[in-house]
């Protein structure tokens, strides 16, 4: 009990380091283009930490800007992993709940660890 208690106040803390860091290392035209296709249903937050595709695009400008964010993401996760020795799939996931909890809006969309997408 007390080790789970421990995992989750470090996760809490990982969150809250990585949604900081991970925001500084996009662009800001990266970051308004994902935002304006979050909320046209386009994309959406994942399980993982990292955001996808809800629907298909041939969107080449929007896809750079999907790419950049989780370029810039997993390069974070990886970092904090190290400084915290946890693995990176632990960073991420609790990246996408804090993100769930917090950032994801009504009507947006995430997709849950099995794969589904469902609207908030």
């Amino acid at each position: 009990m007390i080790r789970r208690t421990l995992f989750k106040a470090g996760a809490a803390a990982l969150v809250a380091l990585s949604l900081a860091g991970a925001a500084h290392a996009q662009s800001a035209s990266s970051k308004a283009a994902v935002d304006a296709a979050k909320d046209r249903g386009v994309v959406g937050e994942q399980a993982d930490g990292f955001v996808g595709f809800v629907t298909d695009t041939d969107d080449a400008a929007l896809k750079a800007a999907v790419a950049e964010m989780n370029a810039a993401r997993a390069a974070y996760y990886r970092q904090l992993a190290a400084q915290r020795n946890v693995p990176v799939e632990a960073v991420g996931a609790a990246t996408a709940t804090q993100l769930l909890n917090t950032k994801v809006t009504a009507g947006e969309y995430y997709r849950t660890a099995d794969g589904a997408w469902k609207r908030k």
